[in-house]
């Protein structure tokens, strides 16, 4: 495992949308691996492959680890399912627009299908945080980030706050 550099927004690799991965092979576990090291170093709840520069369908989370309870979950070409009426508002962060957080509106459950490290089929459903959370890194998958689920209004205030260190 390594780390790897998450690339900041307005870095246009953010807005690709990312293939669906074939085959779990052993690159698969090894981007999984840095992933999750990534994550944890940043330090984050969830990272998307398209955040290091891959462009396929992965995604870690560990929504659980900040409160001492790790339970890292690698997602392999995930799949919304259902989306439940209800929605919720959070202040959702990301690690490619450090330094920034805004409310997103989602719905608060979601029933999820993904392919695991061994190759099997899954599904969950996911409620609170960890429904936010998935959803967040699938819009990753997707090209989008959370200033594309803003309003015009909120967006502009939101990247006027944005300050690219790496620049």
């Amino acid at each position: 495992m390594s780390l790897r550099v998450i690339l900041r927004w307005p870095d246009a690799r953010l807005r690709m949308v990312c293939a669906p991965v074939p085959e779990v092979t052993p690159e698969i576990h090894a981007l999984a691996g840095d992933l999750l090291e990534t994550m944890y170093a940043a330090p984050g709840r969830g990272l998307a492959a398209p955040q290091v520069g891959e462009v396929c369908r992965v995604f870690v989370m560990d929504t659980g680890w900040k409160e001492g309870v790790p339970q890292p979950r690698v997602f392999v070409n995930p799949e919304i399912l259902a989306r439940s009426d209800d929605t919720v508002t959070r202040a959702e962060g990301c690690l490619s627009i450090p330094g920034v957080s805004v409310d997103v509106t989602r719905p608060a459950e979601i029933t999820l299908r993904w392919t695991d490290l061994e190759g099997r089929v899954q599904q969950d459903r996911l409620t609170g945080f960890a429904a936010a959370c998935a959803q967040h890194e699938i819009d990753h998958l997707d090209g989008r980030v959370t200033f594309d689920r803003l309003t015009a209004e909120a967006r502009a205030l939101a990247e006027a706050q944005f300050v690219d260190v790496s620049a």
